[in-house]
């Protein structure tokens, strides 16, 4: 057996790790970084990967969004700048380097050295490696998806613009990645870490996902709270109940046997990113690192409300055709 198709099943049941060993064309992958300082005055999305198209060319790439100053840049490498490790999560393109335990920048605009404490990661038995479940097992998902931390603390500073110093000392981040050939072609994704109580974290997203010749309205969503994970997925008995979408805000219902998760977002001006399209990054998507979630959880059985609470610096991205994901 080739040693790329023995690592790729092992990394398998590591979602965090690179997945494309062997792939040549028609691939993407990427890691979303998304870092905020601890006065919530900055906010950074750092997203290294590496695109293929149906030819088999490939390049490397570090895209950095501007949250609060709504700008994005994208850096391109060559293919042989983007090295993986077989083993474990560790990433570099060119001089930039990726890991659960921190990232180094070098890019034109931001550098500096940031390192992660405290990390939350997913749970991956080996029945259910991950935020997919036994999708994760599924061999021509058009995108797969992966949950690295749901929030950790930050420690280190950045230089943005060649002389803006950042202390993102006692900030909070989070990790998560996507690989595959195209993104969905409508799908709603959010994700704020930062509510009233520190370590809360909420990860959703509801997507439109080509199946057999068709396709389905799959979603995935976790509440980390008070010390537990929470899940409304597609396959574990959750319901979707409510998926509605305007100018001004998006609105989603989840349950699960347990719980329904109301969650209304507040929509703010996004910013332009690239995406892939069949491995190329020639697709663009928007997103806003300034959404507001207001989140209630209750019980479903005795229908009383348990928490609520509202989340800041939200990630929020509405893209494709939402008709075919809108209840």
């Amino acid at each position: 057996m080739p040693i790329h198709t023995l690592t790729r099943l092992r990394n398998l049941f590591h979602p965090e790790r690179f997945q494309g060993w062997g792939e040549n064309r028609r691939y993407f992958e990427g890691w979303y970084f998304k870092i905020v300082n601890q006065e919530g005055t900055e906010a950074f999305a750092i997203i290294p990967g590496i695109a293929m198209d149906g030819e088999g060319r490939q390049h490397s790439f570090v895209q950095v969004l501007d949250g609060k100053r709504k700008t994005a840049n994208y850096h391109r490498f060559e293919k042989e700048a983007f090295i993986a490790a077989k083993d474990r999560f560790s990433v570099s393109v060119g001089p930039n380097a990726f890991s659960e335990q921190g990232l180094n920048l070098k890019v034109d605009g931001l550098s500096g050295r940031l390192l992660l404490h405290g990390n939350i990661p997913w749970p991956k038995p080996r029945y259910s490696p991950g935020i997919m479940g036994p999708f994760t097992f599924v061999p021509f998902m058009e995108c797969y998806h992966g949950i690295v931390s749901m929030d950790h603390t930050l420690e280190g500073t950045l230089t943005a613009d060649g002389n803006r110093r950042i202390d993102f000392t006692g900030g909070r981040g989070y990790i998560e990645k996507d690989w595959g050939r195209s993104f969905p072609s409508a799908y709603i994704w959010l994700q704020t870490n930062h509510f009233s109580q520190t370590g809360t974290s909420l990860k959703c997203s509801v997507a439109n996902i080509p199946w057999l010749g068709s396709s389905f309205v799959g979603f995935i969503a976790g509440l980390h709270w008070e010390n537990r994970l929470i899940r409304f997925t597609t396959y574990n008995r959750s319901r979707l109940l409510t998926c509605q979408a305007d100018m001004q805000q998006v609105r989603i219902c989840l349950q699960n046997p347990s719980y329904r998760l109301d969650v209304q977002v507040d929509r703010d001006e996004p910013t332009a990113l690239a995406s892939p399209i069949l491995g190329l990054m020639d697709g663009r998507i928007e997103e806003t690192m300034n959404a507001v979630v207001n989140i209630q959880l209750s019980e479903r059985k005795s229908k009383r409300i348990v928490w609520e609470d509202t989340g800041h610096h939200a990630g929020l991205e509405v893209a494709g055709q939402l008709d075919r994901i809108l209840t």
